[in-house]
């Protein structure tokens, strides 16, 4: 896929849409890229413009072969909370299907875990006790992964790390592909941020690489790991009691470089068909700003006042989330389905971000869809954010609910405003 760059005037009041569209003569069908303006007049003559971007493709050779987890130690239930807020394990579960929450706490107080470091004096790797952190979640959850995926670390061509919320603000996928073992002459990594929809752009960015039939990539990780309950307000009921913090891994593999021959049905499509959107006109919806403290240095004459950085805690209007999601998910997963040319009648499994019950409920409900076919941990973990999709397939898979062959429509959806869905055939 090939995104177009427009520059787009609007000549008059009323409504504009531009799109352009070009097909990937690699893949197996069509990919395309979409930039719609719409903008509007009002009676008092202010103009309002909204930009909504939008891609979307068919089946990539591209084959999701491993999965993985990692969660903190530390456990928060709803009954934990009745004790911060005036507020009960009732009221949470009956409004958001959420009973407990695993989150990282202070360096001091946070758990220590023993973990392989390179930090020897020889440059060779050591056990040892180390503070509990996202960067050693993603670890944790990259060597499960490639475990069930029977892969070697130094196969790995591309390690994406998708997280708002990482340990160094300068990205933590470079040093979670060195722990884990990736050829440092080998690998490319790098951070993505799509907040809650990022672990599914993730894994259409990685396929892209891995599909694009010029065989420089053949196996890539790719992670969702965030920590939001740094980024929450403890003070305001309606959203601590919503996240959590973890970690999650995937595998995948360009068919070109597939081992498995057992399978004389498969046809190496993992990826059969995606769609992905966003839209800034909504981004005040779900936010965490930037707030820079005062900090003034003396350069001559009267001194220059820069900024000590920091951000706000992260704020949500619920209801405008919600609505969002409701209105939004069950088109997104619809445009993948049509570009994959199946129906929600071959569909194994739902498999939703874990944001809320009731929004799982009502996307199923639109698809026709029975809460049987819906993939869900919600209660155990919370909202992990870019993690959350991960999280629930690992549990998925390793208890047997998803065998080889089954065919999982995902979607992702959160701040930026975005969004997307990808349908998945595992192994």
């Amino acid at each position: 896929m090939k995104f177009f760059l427009a520059s787009i005037a609007i000549l008059s009041a009323g409504v504009s849409a531009f799109s352009i569209s070009k097909p990937n003569n690699n893949n197996n069908s069509a990919s395309s890229s979409r930039i719609t303006t719409i903008t509007r007049t009002t009676a008092a003559s202010r103009t309002t413009t909204t930009t909504s971007l939008s891609a979307s493709g068919g089946g990539m050779s591209v084959r999701p072969i491993g999965i993985g987890s990692a969660s903190p130690q530390t456990l928060i239930t709803n009954v934990d909370l009745e004790s911060v807020h005036d507020t009960s394990d009732e009221w949470i579960r009956s409004r958001t299907g959420i009973q407990e929450r695993r989150v990282l706490v202070h360096e001091g107080t946070r758990s220590v875990i023993t973990a392989t470091t390179d930090d020897d004096d020889e440059g060779g790797t050591i056990d040892a006790e180390i503070d509990e952190t996202l960067r050693t979640l993603g670890i944790e959850a990259a060597r499960n992964a490639l475990d069930m995926a029977r892969t070697a670390p130094a196969d790995i061509d591309l390690v994406i790390c998708a997280t708002s919320s990482p340990d160094d603000l300068f990205g933590d996928a470079p040093s979670i592909a060195h722990a884990v073992g990736c050829d440092s002459a080998r690998v490319v990594a790098f951070d993505l941020t799509a907040a809650c929809s990022g672990f599914l752009f993730g894994i259409v960015t990685a396929s892209q690489f891995l599909g694009n039939g010029g065989g420089s990539a053949r196996k890539a990780l790719v992670l969702g790991a965030d920590a939001l309950t740094r980024w929450v307000d403890w003070e305001d009921r309606n959203s601590c009691i919503l996240f959590g913090d973890g970690a999650g891994a995937m595998v995948l593999s360009s068919s070109d470089d597939d081992d498995d021959d057992d399978d004389d049905e498969s046809d190496g499509i993992g990826i059969l068909g995606y769609s992905m959107h966003s839209n800034g006109g909504g981004y005040k919806e779900l936010k965490c700003i930037y707030r820079g403290e005062p900090r003034k240095i003396s350069t001559p004459g009267d001194g220059t006042v820069v900024h000590d950085g920091s951000y706000d805690l992260m704020t949500m209007n619920g209801r405008k989330v919600y609505s969002f999601a409701t209105r939004e998910v069950p088109t997104v997963l619809k445009e993948a389905l049509d570009n994959a040319g199946i129906s929600v009648d071959d569909v194994d499994h739902l498999l939703l971000h874990q944001a809320n019950i009731r929004i799982m409920e009502v996307v199923a409900d639109r698809l026709g869809m029975p809460m049987e076919k819906v993939i869900t941990n919600l209660y155990k973990y919370g909202n992990t954010s870019a993690a959350s999709i991960p999280l629930a397939l690992d549990d998925a898979v390793r208890s047997g609910r998803v065998k080889k062959g089954d065919v999982i429509a995902c979607a992702g959806f959160g701040a930026g405003l975005s969004w997307g869905a990808a349908i998945l055939k595992w192994g």
